[in-house]
């Protein structure tokens, strides 16, 4: 059975957290824009849930920023804390995945289209956010089952 809710993924940076939704479907994943985070400031989940219901998502994919080794890092710990959170306000599912490598991805996939990264760095974390959410798209269920049971998935680049 396909399903036919939009997944809205946060690529959740230290200043701004980039945001791209599916298809209802969930084929096709699309950058839909950025949220600024203000230094010292709680994280802006009102806002992340107030982006989910305008795009009408119905489930989360979040970056889990870990180390180039895979481990955890104190930034990874605060994006499962956000995504517990999200998933107790909404009730929405909210699965992680590796995030490792996305902004890189998205900074040559610009490049390599010509373009310019030059003050389009919310533009970027938005690419970066629709990498994540199309490899999150990618996944088997027996991925998504495995993730479920707590573990991040993905190969880490994209």
């Amino acid at each position: 059975m396909v399903p036919q809710t939009r997944l809205l993924a946060v690529d959740y940076g230290e200043r701004r957290i980039g945001l791209a939704v599916s298809d209802p479907t969930r084929t096709i994943a699309t950058p839909v824009g950025h949220i600024l985070r203000r230094a010292g400031k709680r994280p802006p989940i009102a806002e992340i849930i107030r982006r989910a219901e305008a795009l009408e998502a119905g489930g989360f994919v979040v970056g889990l920023p870990l180390d180039s080794s895979g481990d955890e890092t104190e930034r990874s710990l605060e994006v499962r804390r956000i995504a517990v959170e999200l998933e107790k306000r909404t009730g929405f599912a909210v699965r992680l995945i590796d995030e490792r490598f996305s902004t890189a991805a998205a900074l040559r996939a610009i490049r390599e289209m010509g373009g310019s990264t030059r003050g389009r760095k919310g533009d970027v974390d938005a690419l970066a956010a629709a990498i994540l959410l199309q490899q999150a798209l990618g996944m088997s269920s027996e991925r998504w089952e495995a993730q479920e049971n707590g573990e991040a998935v993905g190969e880490g680049g994209a």
